[in-house]
């Protein structure tokens, strides 16, 4: 039994979350929702409550549909993917490692939910979710960038911050944090990968947003995971690898 007492989360005790767990509804815009992200993963910041209500959270997951299970499983998932490890706390994957199991099983079964054709961006959080169960590291907390049709990383060669854009206003890198306006900016065009010639966790999110219908979703991994030229000093780099490497900076 967990002594909500002795955990803290964003704003003191936690003696408050169980209540608001019980009376939360599937809908997105229940304040629940809004009430209990910002005790749990503030910012992205977790505290000694947000891996306590894991199991509370998978537990709401396995009780609604495919369809209604998607704010349990992004609250979850951002818990999962948060470097920000309260002080003292193992790692959450191993003490949870049950949880962890049954809420990617969970995700697995919503990303199949025919309405997310419709709907890129919850496709995108919630194949974020999955992999962070698994405990894969970066990706977690980064993919959901896909959806912005934007990275910032510098160069790893002159450290220079450069924009990598694929989205509506073309693909490129830049060092314009404006880019969107009318600007003189050098933009060079981005490298996408041969989807042929994906490897690894590369090649399981396109084959699977492929296998989902989410045909944007997977060309716009070409481009995560494809090359950039830096604008500043123009060395080619890879993309996942700058993206990687700040996470891990």
């Amino acid at each position: 039994m967990t002594d909500w007492s002795q955990l803290r989360h964003a704003y003191g005790t936690a003696e408050d979350i169980p209540g608001l767990l019980d009376a939360v509804s599937p809908g997105a815009n229940d304040s629940g929702w809004t009430a209990l992200w910002s005790r749990l993963c503030h910012q992205g910041t977790v505290y000694s409550a947000s891996h306590a209500a894991l199991p509370a959270l998978r537990d709401l997951a396995r009780q609604w549909s495919p369809a209604d299970r998607q704010m349990p499983l992004l609250l979850a998932g951002a818990i999962a993917a948060s470097t920000d490890q309260p002080y003292g706390e193992q790692d959450p994957h191993a003490v949870y490692a049950s949880e962890m199991s049954d809420l990617a099983h969970l995700a697995e079964e919503a990303l199949q939910d025919p309405s997310l054709g419709d709907d890129p961006g919850t496709y995108v959080y919630l194949l974020a979710a999955l992999i962070s169960f698994e405990g894969v590291d970066v990706w977690g907390e980064r993919l959901d960038e896909l959806n912005e049709g934007e990275y910032e990383v510098p160069c790893p060669s002159c450290s220079t911050e450069n924009f990598i854009a694929f989205g509506e206003y073309g693909c490129f890198s830049t060092t314009d944090s404006m880019y969107m306006n009318e600007t003189t900016a050098k933009k060079l065009p981005l490298q996408p990968a041969d989807a042929f010639a994906l490897e690894g966790l590369a090649q399981r999110l396109h084959s699977r947003a492929l296998a989902d219908g989410q045909n944007d979703v997977a060309h716009r991994l070409t481009y995560v995971f494809g090359k950039a030229q830096c604008a500043e000093c123009e060395e080619v780099f890879s993309v996942a690898e700058a993206i990687t490497a700040r996470s891990d900076a």
